[in-house]
């Protein structure tokens, strides 16, 4: 719906997943749909760029606020010295990641939590996941306060190490990569699987949409609990490693940090709805994903935080709680979006949005497995604003908690910056899988609502 699918059929999960083909023809993915279509430069040059340059780029960029004071002149100035500067892969890094993404299996595994359906995927099955991120969130908060508090280790022990945490982490990604190319081609979790032939594009891409391990959705196991509880911790030993180095906390860091920390628990309350984004219904789950929440996430998204640590500047507590103000509007008005769209999948349109009933487009499209279904664009509320109304909140987010750096430097602005061309590539890429799926629907709400994220401009 405004992108995001509401699908309201149900047709029970595949009972004998084999891994197949993929069928430019009935693709909803526009990683399934450039595999069959896209040029030699699309399904070739770029995975191989990305694949190649990404990881040394994560970690080039701790190299840089560490030992270069955030810096890229000063890189510029005296080259010669980079390559030494690099951390070096760990036991004891690979122990805690580990010891992470374990104690995360344990919490999805036996918090309580509802049984959550994710939407329909294109081949007709249904993934199963368990929602209960909020109870996870307070545990291993809990946990993380407690532990630092009784001395068990630093509340700094992340900061510490967090280069050779980083290369390691992406180093064991990309050994985790190769183990889901293998899966999907020889032993998948349902049907939505197979390879191109293409090995650049199926290790980038990946070969299954949703794969499993002992129970356990590994994109949620993956993007949510590793990554995105992952991201507040180390947040958080930021902030510890600036008390023990200073005596106190900035203003500027607890803006920062606590206007991240309050997103990503927003993001555990509303976790139900992220199964209907782009990242779990249609990109499947390789490089581009898997990598990317396990090392260009903690590189990129903290990047704020972690050139804060050497720099606690006060902003003054009234700029400070304007800054935090305005952060808390942009989620408020984020989750309002996502529950507007939420709500209208969950009631089948019988509800209402600002006061009326809405507006709303029924689009029919034919999955790879030929049966018809419907699914419903919203065309009122934040939806009637624009197609990504959503976008513009999290670009507001994303500015309110690095303002705090100031402008002294250009490297701490990264995350922004990269977030706007990821958004508007992804604006523009759901707008071309949208408009291949439903038609003469999409070309209906594309006059309705015609501005993308920013109306009149974009």
């Amino acid at each position: 719906m405004s992108g995001d699918d509401l699908s309201q059929a149900s047709p029970p999960v595949a009972s004998r997943p084999t891994a197949q083909p993929r069928d430019p023809g009935h693709a909803e993915s526009r990683g399934d749909w450039l595999a069959g279509n896209g040029s030699w430069l699309t399904t070739h040059l770029v995975p191989l760029v990305l694949l190649v340059l990404s990881p040394p780029f994560a970690v080039l960029l701790w190299v840089i606020v560490i030992h270069y004071d955030g810096s890229v002149l000063a890189v510029l100035d005296s080259p010669g010295g980079l390559l030494g500067n690099f951390p070096l892969p760990s036991w004891q890094a690979a122990a805690m990641l580990l010891g992470w993404l374990g104690f995360q299996l344990l919490l999805l595994r036996v918090l309580p939590g509802e049984r959550h359906l994710g939407p329909v995927t294109p081949r007709g099955n249904r993934p199963e996941y368990r929602l209960n991120g909020v109870a996870a969130f307070v545990v291993t908060h809990v946990a993380w306060f407690a532990a630092t508090g009784l001395g068990l280790f630093s509340g700094a022990a992340i900061y510490d190490r967090f280069g050779e945490l980083l290369v390691t982490s992406s180093l064991l990604a990309l050994v985790l990569c190769g183990w889901l190319y293998v899966k999907g081609l020889r032993f998948p979790s349902s049907s939505d699987a197979g390879g191109t032939g293409n090995f650049l594009w199926d290790f980038y891409w990946g070969t299954e949409l949703h794969p499993r391990l002992l129970g356990v959705e590994l994109k949620q196991l993956f993007n949510c609990r590793f990554a995105m509880m992952g991201w507040s911790v180390i947040l958080l030993s930021y902030a510890a490693a600036q008390v023990e180095q200073y005596g106190h906390l900035s203003t500027s860091m607890m803006v920062c940090v606590g206007l991240q920390v309050v997103y990503v628990f927003k993001f555990f309350v509303w976790e139900g709805g992220y199964f209907n984004s782009l990242d779990i219904m249609h990109d499947r789950f390789g490089f581009y994903i898997c990598w990317g929440v396990c090392a260009w996430l903690p590189s990129v998204y903290t990047l704020h935080g972690l050139y804060l640590v050497d720099h606690p500047h006060e902003l003054g507590w009234l700029g400070a709680g304007l800054l935090f103000a305005v952060g808390l509007l942009a989620i408020r008005i984020n989750y309002a979006a996502d529950e507007q769209r939420q709500r209208v999948r969950a009631t089948h349109g019988e509800t209402k949005i600002w006061g009326r009933k809405p507006e709303l487009i029924r689009a029919t499209y034919v999955p790879a497995d030929g049966k018809p279904r419907q699914n419903l664009l919203l065309v009122s509320g934040w939806w009637g604003v624009a197609r990504h109304f959503h976008y513009l909140p999290e670009l507001a987010l994303a500015v309110a908690w690095t303002a705090p750096v100031g402008f002294d430097r250009l490297l701490p602005w990264f995350y922004p910056i990269f977030l706007t061309i990821l958004l508007t590539h992804r604006a523009l890429r759901d707008d071309e899988r949208c408009a291949r799926k439903y038609g003469e629907a999409w070309a209906e709400y594309r006059r309705r609502v015609p501005w993308r994220m920013l109306p009149g401009v974009f």
